[in-house]
Formats: structure tokens, C-alpha cells, sequence
């Protein structure tokens, strides 16, 4: 097909007839997640209430990675003790979540380095923690211990 009578035809196509409104396409800047409604009313029935501001929530696991959830949605119920985060978690290395936790907690002041430090002392004496258990010994029943409670039973009847 010739390339100028393409062009000729593409300048008469329209999507509306002549004095239609022109109509703005409306883009969201993102995609907002839509809530389950199930979850939604578990939420409910648990009394969860929201806790604004929260940027970041890392969680240390046992086999030294973290997962990382950045700008979550965090609610809580404290006096049940429950705490539900939704977001898109990230499984990280304790070196970059630290990295992060010191780069957002360098700009409240370095009071708030030094209690990061206090925290890290804490976290490597807790990884030390199965070395301690090692030290104390297995506990061990006699054969005296046993009758002595099979007779104290036998008392109690």
C-alpha cells in the first residue's frame, strides 16, 4: 500500500463525530490493592485498629535473613496482643536492613546512633545465646525421684 495514502486515511479516522467532548484519560499514579473482603471482615471481628506513620518493619529470622516490609500498613489490637502488617515483603541480608536503619536514623541526631549501637551489642550477644545453653547441664531423673512421687500419688487417692 502506498505510505501517502496510509497517511491520508489515518488523518481522517476519529473517535467521535464533529462537537463531541473530548474526553481526559485518567491515569492512577498507582495500583491501589484491593482488600479482600474475607480478610477485611477477619480484621473486623479481631478489633485491629491502624497505626499511621509507619515507614519500614524488618523482621529478624532464625536462619539470619530478614524480610522487609517498606511503607506497610501496620494495625494492631494491643490489648490481644495481635499486630497485622500487609504489604509486599522483601527478603533481605541483616547488613542491608541495617544499612537502611542507620541512614533513617542518622537524620534524628546521633543519640539515635548511639542507641542503634546499644541494640547491635544486644543482637550479638543474643546470637552467642546457644553457646551459653551448651554450658547447662541435661536435667536427670533417679529411679528414687520416681518412686517417691509414685507413693506420694498413691498417698493422695
Amino acid at each position: 500500500m502506498n505510505p501517502e495514502k496510509l497517511a491520508k486515511l489515518q488523518a481522517q479516522v476519529r473517535t467521535g463525530g464533529k462537537g463531541t467532548p473530548r474526553r481526559k484519560i485518567v491515569s492512577t499514579g498507582s495500583k491501589s490493592i484491593k482488600e479482600d473482603p474475607k480478610l477485611a471482615s477477619t480484621l473486623k471481628q479481631l478489633d485491629v485498629q491502624p497505626i499511621p506513620e509507619v515507614e519500614t518493619i524488618n523482621m529478624f529470622k532464625d536462619d539470619g535473613k530478614v524480610i522487609g516490609f517498606s511503607a506497610p500498613r501496620l494495625s494492631a489490637n494491643i490489648h490481644a496482643n495481635t499486630f497485622v502488617i500487609t504489604g509486599k515483603p522483601q527478603e533481605k541480608t541483616p547488613e542491608q536492613a541495617l544499612t537502611e536503619m542507620i541512614s533513617r536514623i542518622g537524620s534524628f541526631g546521633p543519640e539515635s546512633l548511639s542507641q542503634l549501637a546499644k541494640m547491635t551489642e544486644g543482637l550479638q550477644v543474643g546470637s552467642n545465646a546457644a553457646d551459653i545453653d551448651d554450658d547447662i547441664p541435661d536435667l536427670v531423673a533417679s529411679a528414687n525421684d520416681a518412686t517417691e512421687s509414685k507413693t506420694d500419688l498413691d498417698a493422695a487417692d
